[in-house]
């Protein structure tokens, strides 16, 4: 006998003035799930239950109050300088060769964009040390002024 056979077999009776099949499925269904739930709460009546209160979960000694840096030392941060933006159309970029110069929306001079991982979180201006380029910061961004 298949799962659907035994299930009619074991299906109660129609209630008086519903006699579909469908209506037998699903008061046999919902019978199902009573006596389920039923027992659900019997056994959780019968059984000790372990009930914590949210301080045990957290535990009793809080965070310390002082943390070194030294935690971090190893951790890798992506550093983006932004000089300036433009748009440039896809036929724009390949006419660029060597030599060729792109004009941003930012003037010489004008402070630079200092991203953390994505984040803005300070501005600079652009220096010659020793023949390389280097950023000094000139003003961090709090994160209130963070879009």
């Amino acid at each position: 006998m298949s799962n659907a056979e035994t299930d009619k077999s074991n299906a109660t009776p129609p209630a008086p003035g519903s006699s579909s099949p469908e209506a037998l499925d699903a008061q046999s269904v919902l019978q199902r799930a009573e006596s389920t739930l039923n027992e659900v709460e019997a056994t959780l009546r019968n059984s000790k239950v372990n009930r914590y209160r949210l301080e045990e979960l957290i535990g009793e000694g809080g965070p310390p109050e002082k943390v070194s840096m030294d935690l971090l030392r190893d951790v890798t941060l992506d550093l983006k300088i932004e000089l300036g933006r433009t748009r440039l159309s896809l036929e724009e970029i390949l006419q660029l060769r060597r030599g060729s110069v792109v004009t941003l929306d930012k003037l010489a001079g004008d402070p630079v964009d200092i991203y953390v991982n994505g984040r803005l979180v300070a501005r600079g201006e652009v220096l010659v040390l020793n023949d390389n380029f280097c950023v000094r910061v000139a003003e961090l961004v709090g994160s209130d002024s963070i879009p």
